[in-house]
């Protein structure tokens, strides 16, 4: 099905103007073909759009050549969706960019390694360089995959568009077929998601290892712990992700360390155990924290990324297990239960 449909409307051209001719029937073409499903004979399509056999067998081809059609094995015309498309059409331009973008940083740090001192040798900053759109972020990911040899490590939080983020996320998982190592963090609600899981069963079975946390602040990817990928994805539908590619050694260092203390934290994700089985009791402490706040129901389950009836659920378990009847007093009682012990005081030696 296509999901980002073609608008059925005249939208303008360049300069005000709208599309010309050709243009005009491709566009007719493509939106019969959406219509329909498919475009079965180009005399029906010729017929009901008001074009000749010919023109309508040139807008086939140009839609073809845009990846906005595909022939099936019955030589029925499909409509692909336009961002596919887009993917398609440029992809091979982002790889050719990326690559000379490579050979540029290689020459870079060729110069540099020549020309610093030795005494800040090893305070080089590194380049950080900003990428945006899905295809974009998909072709750097691919370029930095293909270079990845001994680990990636990947910090998944909730979105708003599970399956979106997944996409994005893809390929860089194909370094498995290489044997590299991969550690993956993602949040608690991936446990009980059956597309996830079975996502994750893919993963855990081609070597990777899987953890969860009640959540996750933001989304970045480390290859090799010398080049991260730290992603912004958008707050909703229409809004295009970006990402900072990240080579500085600090800064590169620094992501690594948060990432091992997300790991530290977390619970061990296991395909056999069913739900959130074995994430339970950190699932429940995060929420007696944001009970204890003040959020609502519906805010503990957007922070958590899980739907309110799953959210209540838990709850009411844990009303339960504090013995508590009321949110004002679960929240007094979670509070409690959950303020860290006090420091010892500092010993400082008088100067």
């Amino acid at each position: 099905m296509i999901d980002d449909q073609v608008d059925q409307g005249g939208s303008a051209g360049p300069g005000g103007g709208g599309p010309g001719p050709a243009e005009g029937l491709e566009h007719g073409l493509y939106a019969l073909a959406v219509r329909l499903g498919a475009v079965t004979s180009p005399e029906d399509a010729a017929a009901e759009l008001g074009a000749s056999l010919t023109e309508v067998c040139l807008a086939v081809a140009r839609l073809v050549e845009l990846h906005l059609l595909r022939a099936d094995a019955d030589g029925r015309l499909l409509p692909i969706a336009p961002r596919l498309a887009v993917s398609a059409l440029v992809a091979p331009v982002e790889r050719s960019i990326y690559q000379w973008q490579e050979l540029a940083d290689r020459y870079r740090e060729r110069v540099e390694a020549i020309t610093r001192s030795p005494r800040r040798a090893e305070e080089r900053v590194g380049v950080v360089d900003g990428v945006s759109g899905a295809a974009e972020i998909r072709g750097l990911f691919a370029l930095a995959s293909r270079a990845c040899r001994d680990e990636l490590v990947v910090l998944r939080p909730s979105h708003h568009d599970e399956d979106f983020l997944d996409e994005l996320l893809e390929t860089c998982y194909d370094v498995l077929d290489r044997g590299v190592a991969i550690r993956v963090v993602c949040p608690h609600h991936s446990r009980a998601r059956f597309t996830a899981r079975a996502k994750a069963r893919r993963l855990l079975e081609g070597g990777a290892q899987i953890r969860t946390r009640s959540s996750l602040a933001r989304a970045a990817v480390v290859f090799d712990e010398s080049l991260a990928v730290l992603l912004d994805l958008p707050a909703s539908d229409g809004q295009q992700p970006t990402a900072r590619r990240v080579d500085d050694r600090g800064v590169v260092r620094f992501v690594i360390e948060m990432f091992n203390q997300h790991w530290e934290d977390a619970t061990p994700f296991s395909a056999a155990e069913p739900g959130y089985a074995g994430a339970v009791g950190d699932l429940h402490r995060a929420i007696a924290r944001l009970m204890a706040k003040g959020l609502t129901d519906d805010g503990v389950a957007r922070h958590l990324g899980m739907s309110v009836r799953t959210c209540r659920r838990h709850i009411a378990a844990l009303l339960q297990n504090l013995n508590s009847v009321s949110r004002f007093q679960a929240g007094v009682h979670a509070a409690a239960l959950l303020e860290p012990p006090a420091r010892p005081p500092v010993n400082r030696q008088p100067g």
